[in-house]
């Protein structure tokens, strides 16, 4: 029986790893890039999509190794604590801006956002894997799925609510703020990757191969639920992604930049702050949620249902800063959905582990959770990479100059480039959610 401490620490990885370090990456990277650390919208395009290519290749691989780690540790649980010091580095120095020149910045950028990649790939599969291996109920994985997404909300709550004060605090330029909270930010990461390292258990054994071979990648394949889930993980990712990739954007060009009411400052941070709550709650509340509708992939197709009505519903919200209360609520509802789906995912992953441990006679834990954290980078990345592309076919041009490596923004046709944003935020994360209903139907697992 899986203990609360147990349950606490599990939680301490995805507050590092999705509420802190994804969660800066995801809503505030593209930006960062832009407006900030110097980069053009072609350069940021270009980075995201290399970096998925590169994920491509090491997150499968990185779940074949772990799978095969044998160590007084475990098998997963020592990636988590000789990485989290490696994690916490390298993403402080990814949010400094060095004072080089726009090829030198290019390195710099490159550079470390592939480390950040490789290092996030090295702690966070291991740590999705950890699930497959530290209890074989059902109920209980469910828990544990549960508590994980609190712990990332939980903190993703924390992390954007204090950002905009924290910005202010630290005063200076804008890049020295991002480089002040980069420090601060991965060193709190760090320390929760290595407690959760220390703090969890793994009571199960992975069935090994008895060499390594191909074998595993070539299952994986065949496995119809693995390619099912694989692509609804790319889709509830692409939802997320595009949103809060472009929520920057649409306070700085459709809003009007911070608003503050009532004394709270209200930036692209703080109002997606409301859903991170809302799916701390909810995520919570999921366990309950799939019970009641009867299985995994009800409950998964319902939550679906949520996010597309919710978001069709905030295309139609006035562009005003004077409806900024009504977009907080259809955000809220819209991260009800989340909320309730974001548990499910991983535990339907550990549902597909089992199928194909039974199918194949070995355990691909690793590998097949792997697909989730590459659905995940892949989604947010990729849809970040996307936001750029978009803005830039719209109308949204920044230039850097050769000399000095500033960049300045240049907008060809504003009222076309709120459109994008808005369609960004909304029409087009809908249009994913139907894409990913149609596949839920597809998916052959129904626990």
């Amino acid at each position: 029986m899986a203990t609360f401490k147990e349950k606490f620490g599990y939680a301490l990885g995805d507050a590092a790893a999705g509420g802190i370090t994804w969660k800066v990456m995801s809503i505030a990277f593209p930006f960062f890039f832009t407006n900030v650390f110097g980069l053009t919208v072609a350069d940021t395009a270009a980075l995201m999509l290399l970096a998925r290519m590169f994920d491509v290749v090491t997150d499968p691989i990185m779940g074949s190794i772990a799978d095969r780690t044998q160590s007084r540790w475990g098998t997963y649980r020592p990636w988590l604590i000789f990485g989290a010091i490696p994690l916490g580095l390298v993403f402080a120095l990814l949010l400094y801006t060095p004072e080089f020149g726009p090829v030198g910045k290019r390195i710099w950028a490159y550079g470390l956002y592939l480390l950040m990649m490789a290092v996030y790939t090295a702690v966070n599969v291991p740590y999705g894997s950890l699930l497959g291996v530290m209890t074989e109920d059902d109920d209980e994985k469910n828990q544990f799925s549960s508590y994980r997404m609190v712990g990332a909300y939980a903190m993703g709550f924390i992390t954007l609510l204090s950002f905009p004060y924290l910005q202010k605090m630290v005063g200076g330029s804008d890049a020295h703020q991002y480089a002040v909270l980069g420090a601060c930010l991965g060193g709190v990461a760090a320390v929760m990757t290595l407690a959760c390292g220390f703090l969890t258990k793994e009571r199960l054994k992975p069935v090994r191969a008895e060499k390594y071979s191909f074998r595993p990648f070539i299952d994986l394949f065949k496995n119809r639920p693995w390619i099912d889930l694989t692509l609804i993980g790319i889709c509830t990712n692409f939802f997320n992604g595009f949103r809060y990739a472009v929520a920057s954007y649409m306070f700085t060009y459709c809003l009007g930049g911070d608003i503050t009411v009532m004394g709270l400052i209200i930036n692209y941070t703080v109002f997606m702050t409301f859903g991170e709550v809302t799916c701390m709650i909810f995520g919570g509340l999921s366990p309950a949620f799939t019970k009641w509708a009867g299985s995994k992939k009800r409950a998964m197709n319902l939550s679906a249902l949520i996010c597309l009505v919710t978001s069709v519903a905030f295309f139609f919200i006035p562009m005003d800063a004077a409806y900024v209360w009504l977009m907080i609520v259809v955000v809220v509802l819209t991260s009800i959905g989340i909320g309730l789906y974001s548990p499910l995912l991983w535990s339907m992953y550990a549902d597909v582990a089992d199928y194909a441990t039974e199918k194949n006679g070995t355990s691909s834990t690793g590998l097949i959770f792997s697909s989730g954290t590459m659905a995940q980078k892949f989604g947010s990345a990729i849809s970040g990479s996307l936001v750029a592309l978009f803005l830039g076919l719209a109308g949204f041009v920044s230039t850097t100059d050769a000399a000095t490596g500033q960049t300045s923004i240049t907008i060809t046709d504003m009222a076309s480039v709120q459109q994008m944003i808005w369609a960004l935020f909304s029409i087009i994360p809908a249009v994913v959610a139907v894409i990913w209903m149609l596949l839920i139907r597809r998916y052959p697992l129904d626990k």
